[in-house]
């Protein structure tokens, strides 16, 4: 629900804050007040263009703060998380415009997108009233309403699953017949290029295994040389090492009677002694790995220079040879196979095309039903709202020529005010009120079935009164029973069923010589006066206060 809605410096509203509760909550005031300012502060920062004359004369900007408590598995909250924006039970949406023109939006004070503020605000306020351009009238929302009251959301779910795999079959067969075409435009390049990498035959890594071994046979001249320094260094005297082994015998003979003081010595000499047999053994051994054949170095290069000069011809590196290689013998392989990976796709895109069609049908089929239904409901609706005359129909259009992922449906509502006339989109509809109430009439019954948590009701009682009045507010009650709504009224009858009252009223700053907009909500004695204003106009009556006094009774 909106728990809080504060404006600040917004036409004439210099400093406003709201606290709202839930159920039906009416806004009423005399004409030229300041409601469509509210209204038009609200819709600000939910998303509507911003404009620089909305900011109060003489500060440099104006700002909307609004702020909602939802349930945690309120889609909402997912749609933020994809957006790495944090949420955790409350979403505070601020929009704020600078008298210079840009505007900007936060959603619990981190930036965001206009289109993002837009899809988040659209899941948690519907604004109904008499404009073309507020909810229930874009046709792209009536398939989802429809699918909504009928329940058919799962059937929905199954075939978006057959449209995803037959899109990516269908996908799949378009690519391998325009590979196949190509492949057989291209079949002489091909054969030769795929002869060429076969012959080639690269492996991975190889450029580099063959680079490292190159240098190394072309400094292994160097290497052995300098392994002939240490040998020659530690050959020495070539008796050297048979005076170490004599003189360590020596020692051997006579440790035993020193006390220990020749142990060192002789443990000293043993390991000299291991450490230059093995210091010759690691020399041998090092000689061996740089012992190369000078055919081996001019084979290497010739190989190196081959694979380089393959990858420049190919347009790809080294290390990539082999997967072109196996690419175009897979192309050779899609034109030489007989066309049986053609025949796999094929018939995978048909037995695909056939199940996603079978349930499009069923689907479209409990549309219709569901249709019939929902125009049903509505038109029980009607005549309580003074449109006994009129006509409701959900018009159902299947086109298996334009499927997508919801269906071949295209679903409108569309209305005829009185007899006589033809069936016509609800937009089209010529009287603001009456459209309104076409409004109410399916919020009443689609309310619990796809609506978002915050209804708001643009004076959609104007041009009723007495009966009709009452059967509007009776629906908006019924509505805010599981809803929360806000409805901006001219009528007392509609008034009288609020659970919360709030009087917009101009009054005037004698200091500052300017005029502002208030908003305070009204206790029991203060809205029984607001009411019989309502029904009786400037100057309220006794009799006023008594029919006052009988429509909140009758109301409660």
């Amino acid at each position: 629900m909106l728990t809080a809605l504060s404006i600040r410096d917004i036409v004439l509203i210099e400093k406003l804050d709201l606290v709202l509760d839930q159920g039906l909550t009416v806004l009423t005031g005399e004409t030229g007040a300041g409601k469509s300012i509210l209204l038009d502060s609200l819709g600000l920062a939910l998303g509507a263009r911003g404009d620089s004359s909305l900011v109060r004369t003489g500060q440099a900007k104006g700002s909307v703060s609004a702020s909602f408590s939802l349930p945690d598995s309120h889609t909402a909250f997912k749609l933020l998380a994809e957006h790495g924006v944090d949420a955790d039970g409350e979403i505070v949406i601020r929009r704020i415009q600078n008298s210079d023109g840009p505007s900007r939006a936060t959603i619990n004070d981190q930036p965001v997108s206009l289109n993002l503020l837009r899809q988040v605000s659209g899941m948690l306020v519907e604004l109904h009233g008499q404009h073309a351009d507020r909810a229930l009238v874009d046709v792209a929302e009536h398939r989802r309403l429809l699918d909504a009251f009928g329940g058919l959301e799962p059937h929905v779910v199954k075939l978006n699953t057959l449209w995803l795999e037959l899109t990516t079959a269908r996908d799949a067969l378009i690519e391998h017949k325009a590979l196949m075409a190509r492949a057989e435009a291209e079949r002489e390049y091909l054969e030769h290029a795929a002869h060429e990498l076969s012959e080639l035959n690269p492996e991975p890594e190889e450029e580099k295994h063959l680079a490292d071994r190159r240098q190394l046979m072309m400094q292994s001249e160097q290497y052995i040389s300098a392994l002939d320094d240490a040998e020659n260094a530690l050959a020495g005297d070539s008796n050297g090492e048979a005076r170490l082994h004599a003189a360590l015998r020596k020692l051997e003979r006579r440790k035993e009677g020193a006390g220990g003081r020749l142990d060192a010595v002789t443990s000293a000499l043993d390991r000299v002694i291991l450490e230059f047999n093995e210091a010759q053994r690691a020399m041998f051994e090092a000689r061996k790995t740089f012992a190369f054949d000078p055919c081996d170095l001019e084979k290497s290069e010739e190989r190196l220079f081959a694979l380089r000069a393959a990858a420049r011809k190919f347009k790809c590196t080294v290390d990539q040879l082999a997967g072109v290689r196996e690419k175009f013998e897979s192309d050779l392989q899609s034109l030489t196979d007989g066309g049986a990976k053609l025949l796999v796709l094929e018939k995978t895109h048909a037995e695909a095309k056939g199940a996603y069609e079978k349930a499009a049908d069923a689907l479209s089929a409990l549309r219709r039903k569901t249709a019939k239904l929902l125009d049903k409901a509505v038109a029980a609706e009607l005549p309580a709202l003074k449109l006994e005359k009129a006509r409701f129909e959900t018009d159902v259009q299947a086109d298996a020529a334009k499927p997508s992922s919801t269906g071949i449906d295209r679903v409108e509502f569309v209305v005829a005010a009185n007899p006589g006339t033809p069936l016509q989109p609800l937009m089209k509809v010529a009287s603001g009120g009456e459209l309104a109430r076409f409004m109410l009439a399916l919020k009443v019954i689609l309310a619990a079935k796809g609506s978002a948590p915050v209804l708001i009701f643009d004076e959609i009682d104007t041009g009723v009164g007495g009966a009709v009045a009452d059967a509007i507010g009776n629906r908006l009650r019924r509505l805010a029973s599981g809803l929360q709504v806000l409805a901006v009224t001219h009528s007392p009858q509609v008034a009288a069923r609020a659970s919360q009252h709030m009087l917009i009223s101009k009054a005037e700053d004698k200091k500052a010589k300017r005029m502002f907009t208030q908003v305070a909500p009204l206790a029991d004695q203060t809205r029984r006066e607001e009411l019989a204003r309502m029904l009786s106009g400037a100057t309220v009556t006794d009799s006023a206060r008594a029919q006052a006094d009988e429509l909140l009774a009758g109301a409660h």
